[in-house]
């Protein structure tokens, strides 16, 4: 265990991001009282702001409190050297432990930022390396041009929660309910779904509709008929005429039959995304995953032959078990399948997973990625033709790198920009969903969120559309 003393609370979030990537194996403690005597304790950092100076295991270092943003830098910047030189480590992202990274890159070209001060800023503020800087840099390029056709003024999307799956994944934390548990309860779900429908439609007729999303959970974990009836209730309440995109996660290959692909087509889906996670079948049975590898192509082929020309394929580095090879085995057969867009993840072990509740019983397992990983990654969606255009970052991710969305031209996931860079109103729908109520280009974000648990959702559901109402009137001015 790692303990780190303060003199007083702040700043306790950022400090914490920053042991567990340098240490993410140990546990980490942050408290104002001295370290526990009777715990194994690697070792203690200890911290004390005071006047205009941050003292950091005896090391002054000078602060403005009034700013403080500048205060954080600097603070992480005496952490980060304390902890580099301590563990003879550097880290890719440097002190960066925020989800978004292409915000401050993205940032500074709209503000008409030069890539070269762009680098220097990010360098000596962050200590970024050059490579996730080049990268950085990339996307938020494609990003500022694929934005650039957007109202964010006028304009708003849509994202539909689908809080069902067939089983859970072993790394998984999402807000989720085995389907087999609900299927009685799926109407009344949808019903609920369509209040919340109604109403958005209502609030926001005066913009319009640039993209729709509906994720989970697994969309189609639902049955054919309750699938349709879902697709056929967004037709009725949304105008989709200035529509730009509609995805829709069919994810995993053991919840998609031929018919439901063909209800999706009736609808105007654009894009969908069918997940492997991995082609080695070994993994797949470890992680929960009720597929078999054949399955993927199948499921794919079917796609193919309707006539989706949009499809996502969602990896994951760092599966437990799983070596280099086995990432490049996987990478080769996507390479044979050739999807419009790959979708790269970094394993990020959460807390409420059961691979981190469990953790002891894969102790044996390797967990292992790298920049050698997410190199094999680059190489294949050269091969394929696919270029970065999204990134982001989470806690306590596999090699503290990031997880990457690679597309070809005009197959872009723009959802995942909006929902990413904060940049347009995105307006949640569904148990243990989140709106985003964006002001200003995004100078100003507000959120309000649905309860998670699924009956109370349904329970409450007036409750939560009023809520969404005043927060609609406060926060945007809509109504």
């Amino acid at each position: 265990m790692i303990y780190v003393k303060l003199n007083e609370d702040n700043f306790e979030y950022d400090i914490y991001s920053l042991v567990k990537a340098f240490y993410p194996k140990q546990e980490v403690r942050i408290g104002t009282a001295d370290a526990p005597n009777d715990e194994d304790i690697l070792f203690t950092m200890d911290v004390k702001y005071a006047d205009h100076k941050l003292t950091l295991d005896g090391r002054e270092v000078e602060i403005d409190y009034s700013n403080r943003p500048d205060t954080k830098n600097r603070l992480k910047l005496a952490i980060y050297e304390s902890l580099s030189k301590r563990t003879g480590k550097t880290l890719p992202w440097g002190t960066l432990t925020g989800i978004r990274p292409t915000k401050i890159s993205l940032g500074m070209i709209e503000a008409g930022a030069s890539d070269e001060e762009i680098a220097d800023y990010m360098r000596k503020t962050y200590l970024t390396s050059d490579e996730k800087i080049a990268l950085s840099l990339q996307v938020s390029h494609k990003e500022h041009e694929l934005l650039s056709e957007i109202d964010y003024d006028n304009g708003y999307s849509v994202y539909i929660g689908i809080p069902f799956c067939p089983s859970t994944c072993l790394y998984c934390s999402f807000t989720s309910y085995p389907i087999g548990l609900w299927k009685k309860k799926l109407d009344d779900y949808l019903d609920a779904l369509e209040k919340e429908m109604a109403f958005t439609a209502e609030a926001c007729k005066d913009k319009k509709l640039t993209t729709i999303y509906i994720g989970g959970g697994t969309p189609t974990s639902l049955d054919e008929e309750h699938l349709d009836k879902l697709l056929t209730l967004v037709d009725r309440y949304f105008n989709t005429t200035d529509l730009l995109e509609y995805t829709i996660e069919a994810g995993r290959p053991d919840s998609i039959t031929y018919e439901k692909l063909q209800i999706m087509k009736n609808h105007p889906i654009t894009r969908i995304s069918i997940n492997p996670q991995t082609m080695n079948q070994k993994t797949l049975d470890l992680i929960g995953r009720f597929h078999k590898v054949e399955d993927i192509y199948r499921v794919y082929g079917w796609a193919k032959e309707l006539g989706f020309d949009d499809i996502n394929m969602d990896l994951i580095l760092g599966l437990p078990g799983e070596t280099i090879e086995d990432v490049r085995y996987t990478l080769s057969e996507i390479e044979k399948l050739a999807p419009d867009n790959l979708t790269v993840h970094s394993l990020a072990l959460k807390h409420s997973a059961r691979l981190n509740i469990d953790r002891e019983a894969y102790d044996d397992y390797l967990i292992e990625n790298s920049q050698a990983h997410m190199d094999a990654c680059l190489e294949t969606a050269n091969k394929l033709n696919l270029k970065p255009y999204y990134l982001y970052r989470q806690k306590n991710m596999a090699a503290n790198l990031e997880n990457i969305g690679y597309a070809t031209s005009g197959k872009e996931g723009l959802y995942n920009i909006l929902i990413m860079e904060e940049k347009q109103t995105i307006m949640a729908l569904g148990a243990g969903c989140s709106c985003k109520f964006v002001a200003d280009h995004g100078a100003t974000v507000t959120r309000c969120e649905n309860v998670k648990d699924v009956q109370l959702y349904m329970d409450r559901i007036d409750e939560m559309i009023e809520r969404k109402r005043e927060r609609l009137r406060e926060d945007l001015k809509w109504l």
